[in-house]
């Protein structure tokens, strides 16, 4: 497995934090420019990447406060998993933690690497952006 990964700091408590990312309508919000066609409910969002592939994930776990992941939903291009961490820092600061872990072969490594780390990159830096 590859792992790609970042935090922020959010400057508020992590049940606020945990309420947004637990509902999948709002992780649109999160998305780069290139995601198109983007549906959701709380529990799955489907969406294309563009020129790419498209994906169907659903949550597979929720922790309260603590965790949200999400898996595709049948068949899927890669074996992937989509998982944001919360750790409480103090009881207005959050650290939240996404991270993409994704079966790659040598030869998708080096192609899906670098959108893949963006993509973690670009979520990180929204919800901060939103939730601050």
């Amino acid at each position: 497995m590859t792992t790609f990964e970042n935090s922020v700091i959010i400057h508020k408590p992590a049940t606020e934090v945990y309420t947004f990312l637990k509902d999948l309508s709002n992780h649109e919000q999160l998305m780069p420019d290139n995601i198109q066609d983007w549906k959701a409910t709380p529990d799955e969002a489907s969406f294309t990447i563009k020129n790419m592939a498209s994906l169907h994930l659903e949550v597979s776990n929720r922790v309260a406060n603590r965790e949200v992941s999400a898996v595709p939903k049948g068949k899927a291009p890669i074996d992937i998993t989509l998982k944001w961490t919360l750790e409480p820092q103090a009881d207005d600061q959050t650290k939240a933690t996404f991270t993409i872990q994704a079966e790659l072969n040598m030869m998708l490594k080096m192609i899906a690497s670098g959108p893949l780390q963006k993509l973690v990159d670009h979520q990180v830096q929204r919800l901060g952006q939103l939730l601050q």
